[in-house]
Order: C-alpha cells, then sequence, then structure tokens
C-alpha cells in the first residue's frame, strides 16, 4: 500500500486520516514503521545527480552547433567556458534558494515562495503535460537509438526497434525509482563515472595528439571571418542548453543529508568538473578533426573514435546511451518530487503525495509520467514540441533566480545559511530573459504556441484548484474512495513490475 505523507491518527475501522506535513515528517503504519522519503542523498550522490543530468548525449554528438554559430574554434572554446561560468552564476542561486527554502520542488517550490500559487500552477502544469514528458522521451529515444547502433552497424535502425528499446529504457527507469532511492542513486552514480570514463576515453588521446604537438587546427583560432554578431546569442543558447540540469538537485533539497553544506559544495563541485570535462572535449575533438570536418559529421565523438580507435569506436555508442540513460534516471528521480510537493501543496491530486509502506518512495509520482512518455514516444511530434516549449525553461528559470531578488527585499530577514552576491542572480537573471527574447525573435510561431500551450494552466488552475464551489464531478475526485481505489491500482502496478523483474 501507498499512504499520505502525514501524521496519522488510527479510528476504531482502523483507517488512517491526518493532515499534510512535510517530506520528512514520518507517518506510522500498521507495523509501527517510518514511512518517509528520509535523507539519503550524500555530497556524493547529489554530485552523481547534477553531472549526471547534465552530461547526456550533446557533448558526444552535435558540440558543432556553438561552432557554427561562433564562427572560430577560439570563440567556440571561449563560449563554452563563459556558458559553463554563467551555468556556475546560475546553480549558485538555486544554492541560495534550497538552503533558505528546505522545501523540495525545485522551480515550483521557488515560485510557489516568490510569486504565489498561481504562477506555480502555470510552471507545474506546462511541465506536466508538455515539457517533462517531451524531454524524457527525446533523451529516451537517443539512448534507444545509440544501444542498438553495435547491433545493427553498418545499417540502419529500424524506427520501430529503437521505439522498442526506448520503451524498455523508460520502463526500466520507472521500475528503479518506484523500487529504491537508494539504488536509484547508486545506479546514477555508476551511471555518472561511466560517462566520465566516456570522456576521458576522448580527452587522454586527444590531450596526447596536442602534447605530441598537432596544434594545426588551432592556427588562426580567433579568425572571425566566419564570424556574425546576430549569430552569437545562438551559440550562447546552445551552450546554456548544454549545461542545463545544474538545478536537479534542488528538487530533492529534503532528502539531502546536511543541505547547508552539501548543495552548494555538490554544485562547485559539480560544475568545475562539468566545465573542465566540456572544455577539454572540445581541445580534443578540435585537436583531432578540423572545423570543417566536426561541422560535416553527424555525430562527433563517433567520428573521432573512428579515427583514433578504429575497431574500438564501435563501444562509443555504448557510452554514449549509457549517458542518455543517466540523464533519464536523474530527471525521473528529480522531477518526481516536484510533483510529489505538488500534490503536497493541494496543486495535484493527493495520491501523488503518498510514500510506499515498505519502499519508501513515492511510487505514484514516479508513475504519473510513464504512460504520457510512452504515448509521446510512439504517436507524438516530440521534437516540435520541445521547440515550442524550450523558451519556457529559461522564462521560468529566470523568473526563480528574480524571485531570489524579490525575496532578499520582501523577506530580509530568512535565514540564508548560504548568500551570493547580488550581481550573480542578476546577471543570471538577465542572461535567461535574453534567451527567452532570442527565442521570440528567431522562432515567433513556435515560441508563441509553447506561450499559449502554457497559458492553459490559467483556466486549468480556476477550474481545479481556486473555486470552492466545483461540480459534484469533480469533488467526487477527491473523495477517499477514489484514493482508496488509486492505491489499490498503484499497487497492482508494483506487483507487476516486480513480476517482470523477476
Amino acid at each position: 500500500m501507498t499512504k499520505r505523507s502525514t501524521p496519522s491518527q488510527k479510528d476504531g475501522k482502523g483507517e488512517v486520516s491526518g493532515h499534510k506535513v512535510s517530506q520528512n515528517e514520518t507517518l506510522l503504519d500498521g507495523d509501527d514503521r517510518k514511512v518517509e522519503l528520509g535523507k539519503k542523498v550524500t555530497l556524493l550522490r547529489g554530485i552523481s545527480i547534477i553531472i549526471g543530468t547534465i552530461i547526456g548525449a550533446g557533448i558526444f554528438i552535435s558540440p558543432k552547433g556553438i561552432l557554427k554559430h561562433s564562427g572560430s574554434v577560439g570563440m567556440s572554446l571561449i563560449v563554452w567556458i563563459a556558458c559553463g561560468v554563467l551555468s556556475l552564476f546560475g546553480a549558485l542561486s538555486y544554492a541560495e534558494l534550497g538552503t533558505c527554502i528546505k522545501k523540495s520542488g525545485g522551480h515550483y517550490t521557488y515560485i510557489l515562495e516568490a510569486f504565489g500559487p498561481q504562477v506555480a500552477f502555470i510552471r507545474l502544469w506546462a511541465e506536466l503535460i508538455a515539457i517533462r514528458p517531451a524531454a524524457t522521451a527525446v533523451i529516451s529515444l537517443a539512448f534507444g537509438q545509440y544501444i542498438l547502433e553495435p547491433l545493427f552497424m553498418p545499417c540502419g535502425i529500424p524506427p520501430m526497434a529503437v521505439k522498442l528499446a526506448t520503451t524498455i529504457g523508460i520502463t526500466s527507469i520507472m521500475y528503479l525509482n518506484s523500487m529504491s532511492v537508494t539504488w536509484t542513486a547508486r545506479i546514477q552514480i555508476f551511471l555518472t563515472f561511466s560517462k566520465l570514463l566516456a570522456i576521458s576515453i576522448i580527452i587522454v588521446p586527444g590531450m596526447y595528439q596536442l602534447f605530441k604537438g598537432e596544434t594545426r587546427n588551432f592556427e588562426n583560432a580567433f579568425e572571425l571571418n566566419n564570424a556574425k554578431l546576430s549569430e552569437m546569442p545562438l551559440a550562447f543558447y546552445s551552450g546554456m542548453y548544454a549545461y542545463s540540469g545544474w538545478f536537479y538537485l534542488n528538487f530533492l533539497t529534503e532528502e539531502v543529508d546536511n543541505p547547508e553544506r552539501t548543495m552548494p559544495l555538490a554544485i562547485y563541485i559539480s560544475m568545475a568538473i562539468v566545465t573542465f570535462c566540456y572544455v577539454l572535449t572540445n581541445v580534443a575533438y578540435y585537436t583531432v578533426m578540423s572545423a570543417d570536418e566536426i561541422l560535416a559529421s553527424d555525430a562527433v565523438a563517433v567520428t573521432f573514435a573512428e579515427k583514433m580507435m578504429g575497431n574500438f569506436s564501435i563501444v562509443v555508442p555504448v557510452f554514449v546511451a549509457l549517458s542518455c540513460y543517466g540523464s533519464m534516471n536523474g530527471g525521473v528521480f528529480a522531477i518526481s518530487r516536484m510533483f510529489f510537493v505538488a500534490s503536497r501543496e493541494g496543486q495535484l491530486p493527493e495520491i501523488l503525495s503518498m510514500i510506499h509502506v515498505r519502499r519508501h518512495t513515492p511510487l505514484a509520482a514516479v508513475l504519473i509520467l510513464y504512460p504520457i512518455t510512452i504515448l509521446q514516444v510512439f504517436v507524438g511530434d516530440i521534437y516540435s514540441l520541445l521547440n515550442f516549449m524550450s523558451f519556457l525553461r529559461w522564462l521560468f528559470i529566470g523568473l526563480v533566480v528574480l524571485g531570489l531578488i524579490y525575496l532578499r527585499y520582501t523577506k530580509p530577514d530568512l535565514p540564508r545559511p548560504f548568500k551570493v552576491p547580488l550581481f550573480i542572480p542578476v546577471v543570471f537573471s538577465l542572461t535567461c530573459f535574453f534567451m527567452v527574447f532570442l527565442s521570440l525573435y528567431s522562432d515567433p510561431v513556435n515560441t508563441g504556441i509553447g506561450f499559449a500551450i502554457s497559458l492553459t494552466g490559467i483556466p486549468a488552475y480556476y477550474i481545479f484548484i481556486y473555486f470552492k464551489h466545483k461540480p459534484k464531478w469533480l469533488q467526487r475526485t477527491h473523495t477517499d474512495r477514489l484514493i482508496h481505489y488509486l492505491q489499490i491500482f498503484v499497487c497492482i502496478c508494483l506487483i507487476c513490475m516486480l513480476e517482470l523483474g523477476n
């Protein structure tokens, strides 16, 4: 069974009732065992969550976007470094929010605290109906593509085979996150080290060639004949997207051990490692491949491996698949907590704030994305949807960091164990809003559609949340009987997962 994250009192019939509490307060079941999401995210696990979700397929497949828009090898490296610093600014701003607002939920929680429930619900609505299912489906399809590539090389992979492999990957992620927080974190650590191993396989031979004197591709590195000032923002847009994922630890704040110390330290270490790896990986690419070869390649890491490793290059797609799998795992692990917290705040069905009695996982909050994501894999125009929604991510992240500045003035006495200089959130929020403006300028149609989709959250908020006198059919959806049936359904899903696992 799953149980509400509420302190319980048993009536004469043995039923459970109570009021909502924080994620780490406990509930006793019939065996007097605590039902809670414990503080299981240590410093190492926090670092693995951040690195494991930032490093996806992008650094292995298509770093050419930054090169294309920056116009030269030297400028592209500067963009990679600058985007790393800007992402660090954003991550440090989130670290301040995470240490003074000690609630899980990430973007949603901080917007709720700064700007109120309506704006927070719009963010939640966009995440639930479009952004998260599409983002999960895209990285999962990349996993399906690259896990099968060694089996089909040099032939093409049938699209249906990719979708079936993707479905298996998504199902295994949901199963893992439903079964154990500890094992989910352990697998994430393993996948993070596999990503760093994959990057080292690129960096080490590239640096060896560089130290041997292979520097011809760096001659005239800052030649700006092909550079266009109007395209430089697009280079930064691509770079910031490559670094996105630094905010996922904030979705788990209540599960972080000693968050005042762990969160800032995990962010500093993770961003330093990622920036270092990204810059050296690109230096390795440029050492072995010319700018024209990189721009002509559909998968830069594969082309690099074919030139440097011969037959051993077959392992690169496997490492790319593992990298995608780590991003899938970290994303589901973190985002499920946002739905958990939103349910606790009364903005999603109550079943999503319940914790499994024995597994101590937010089972319903994990599984809610499964059917929507699978549907998108098979029938959705995912890439178009991501185009619609890409600007929303930066709009709401910019709004969150603006909320940090706003809270500095509206709640000056709020305890802030970790506090960043004011220029850091100011620079980062301006960067986010600039990227939003860039999206509106470069692709007004798709951006407008995405904005319209997010605005459907306004009537949804008033229909499902705000109005107290709802129609009877809406009132019935919140009855204990329905919640009881949903508990039974979730437990059946868990039993089926266990049977499949055995």
